[in-house]
């Protein structure tokens, strides 16, 4: 199962999202509150995967995603958002996120992108 690091400014979001991905066997590595501490916890955590919002104080997750494509260009990159727009969804694909998901957030979608990204990272088809 993968590691993964939680990026959202909702302490009920991480909450939430800790609690699918722990049950499918997941370990949360971190969690953060905001882009800085997103950044801190990447670079000392190295985690399998990121979920993470747009909308942030600070450094939105836009500037997350190219942040952290700049330290790791492999990093899988996961955006769990409210923003349904079109435009913020290409944005974000185009800087480096594997894969977008709006809320609210169900079990079945989180875990159906989350497995994917991983599967497609390890270079299988199997789910992890």
């Amino acid at each position: 199962m993968a590691r993964i690091l939680i990026v959202d400014d909702s302490i009920m979001m991480r909450k939430t999202l800790r609690t699918i991905l722990q049950r499918a066997g997941h370990t949360v590595e971190a969690e953060a509150a905001n882009g800085e501490q997103a950044i801190l916890c990447y670079t000392s955590h190295r985690p399998d995967l990121v979920t993470l919002d747009i909308t942030m104080p600070g450094m939105n997750g836009l500037e997350v995603i190219k942040r952290l494509k700049e330290i790791d260009p492999a990093a899988n990159l996961v955006i769990v958002s409210a923003l349904g727009q079109k435009r913020t969804v290409f944005e974000a694909l185009q800087h480096g996120a594997k894969n977008y998901i709006l809320k609210p957030v169900t079990e079945e979608k989180l875990l159906s992108v989350v497995n994917m990204v991983l599967a497609h990272s390890r270079g299988s088809s199997t789910p992890a």
